[in-house]
Order: C-alpha cells, then structure tokens, then sequence
C-alpha cells in the first residue's frame, strides 16, 4: 500500500515507519521537523519505496494515498506549551486537512490521540467510555483540548462524509530516539543520571504512569488501523508505577545514591493515569510484551549511544 505517516520523523513515528517500510509498503514522511528529526530517518535516505516531505500540516497538502498515520502534534509539556496556538492549530487544521485528504482520496485514516483526552481523571484505571476531566483553560489545554477536538472531526467525517477513521488514544509512551530535552519523565531521568544532575520529581511524586514500550505501540497502531474496529481503543501498558518508583528504578542502574529534587507539581498534572486495555485486547488481540525492566534497558543504551556517554 501507499501509506502517509504525518511526524513520520519523530519519536514513534520514525519507529511505525520502520515497521511499514520494513513490510515493503511505500511510504511518505510528512513532518516539519519542529520536534522530529532527519536521523530517524536515515537508513531509509534513496530507498524506492520510501519519500520524505518537510511540510507543515497546518498548510493543506495533495497526496494520493491509501492509508494516512495521524501522528503529526507536539506531544511533551515543554514542546506544547512552547506554542500553545501553534499546537492547537496542528491539532485542528492539521486533523482537518488529513480528514480531507482521506476523503478525498478513500484512504484509511488512523488519528494518534491521547490519554491527556482524560485530562485529570476522576475514574482509575480509565476505559474508552469515561469522558474524561479536562481544564479547558489550563496550560495543558491546548493538547488535551487539540486532541478532543480532533478525535470530535475525525467521527464527524466518518458520520457526515463516511471516512474510514481510526482512533487510538495512546498512554505514555517510551524508548529509543526520545528526545533527550522533551520534558517526559523517562527521558529526563535517564538524561538527567547519565549527566551526573539530580532527577527532578515534581510533587512528592506519588502520581502514578503506565508505561508502554514503543514498539510495543506500534503493533497495536497497525493491528487497529487493519481491523475492523474503530474506536477509540486504549493503548497503553496497564502496569502502573508511581514517578518516584520509576525515578528510583532509574536511578539505581544508572547512577546509585544521586540526589532526588522534588519541586512543586505543575497545574493541571494528572494524579492517576492507568488504561483499561480491554478493548485492545478483546478487539485487537494486543497487549504489551515487552516489560519496563527490559524496555529501560534497550532505551538506556541508545541514550548512552546517542549523547556519547
């Protein structure tokens, strides 16, 4: 198939693109590289099946295509919040010119939305039919309302203009090629270890994640977008540790003893995060297989490889 990643150079889009090419599809990156990079795409430089677009989805595009990723939006605190408007225009026109192009050219369209749709939540863990607790004027507004209002157009195409949609509403996700500087607490604590600093928890650190490995993601993106089922399905890893158990985790292989720095928690964090992967698993047939222990691992390295340490 033609296949159109949007952020096909960032974190997990540069990984699902490894997984489509590798599987012989032709495949287009449309990315403008505000937070992907052009090493992720590297090994695929001159391949026939392969094309890479710096465009900015927020500016309409004319593709022939097949199947569209949606993958395209700032996804840490630190990049959203840099530009808020910028960050809601990607989630709303972005989403709209995609929904366009697949109805335009029949193509199947999978939306990455997000678990921040849940905002704060009231229900622990959450499953697809909880609506959610979101501050719609907070500083994280801007993604967790982007992401509702783009998960609101792509039904309102399948409804109106019968677009075939598909919606994942993804958890925290890590591994290999994060960015080192995104904010996310992966990355910063295994950045923050290996350059000698103390890792910075905010609050007491008792909120809890779930932690999903990517590749991990990226089967459960491609079993959703080839079935049946549209969504939105949870997918994320329902194992679920408090940020100081991971910093604590972290720290331990890395640097034992350094200093822990807690600071005061930013508005509108989320207490508790855990998905209900019921649906994922009953539907898709998917659940993670990959554990943290082994995933820090493999993402360790890379850091170690990548910041030369």
């Amino acid at each position: 198939m033609r296949i159109l990643v949007t952020g096909g150079a960032g974190f997990i889009g540069s990984h699902l693109l490894d997984r489509l090419m590798k599987e012989q599809h032709e495949v287009i990156c449309l990315d403008n590289f505000y937070t992907g990079t052009k090493n992720n795409l590297q090994k695929w430089a001159g391949h026939p099946n392969f094309e890479s677009i710096r465009h900015d989805i927020i500016e309409p595009i004319s593709l022939e295509v097949d199947q569209i990723y949606h993958l395209a939006c700032p996804a840490s605190p630190v990049h959203y919040q840099y530009d808020p408007i910028k960050t809601m225009k990607v989630s709303y026109l972005g989403t709209s010119h995609m929904l366009g192009l697949a109805k335009r050219t029949k193509a199947r369209f999978l939306l990455a939305s997000t678990s921040e749709v849940y905002g704060d939540p009231d229900v622990h863990p959450q499953t697809e039919e909880y609506h959610g607790n979101v501050n719609t004027i907070g500083i994280r507004s801007c993604y967790d309302e982007g992401k509702r209002i783009a998960e609101t157009l792509s039904f309102d195409y399948h409804r109106q203009h019968q677009v075939e949609i598909r919606v994942a509403r993804i958890f925290n996700t890590y591994g290999p090629r994060m960015l080192e500087n995104d904010g996310r607490v992966v990355s910063n604590f295994i950045a923050q270890s290996l350059q000698g600093k103390p890792l910075t928890v905010y609050g007491e650190g008792t909120q809890t994640r779930s932690f999903c490995y990517v590749t991990d993601l990226v089967d459960g993106l491609m079993k959703l977008m080839n079935g049946d089922h549209i969504g939105p399905i949870n997918l994320g890893n329902p194992e679920e540790y408090t940020i100081l158990q991971l910093a604590e985790k972290i720290r331990d292989r890395l640097n034992p003893g350094q200093e822990i720095s807690f600071k005061p928690l930013p508005q509108d964090d989320p207490r508790k995060r855990k998905p209900d992967i019921t649906k994922a698993k009953t539907l898709l047939n998917w659940q993670p297989q990959i554990s943290l222990d082994t995933g820090l691992t493999e993402t360790i390295a890379e850091f170690k490889q990548r910041l030369a340490i």
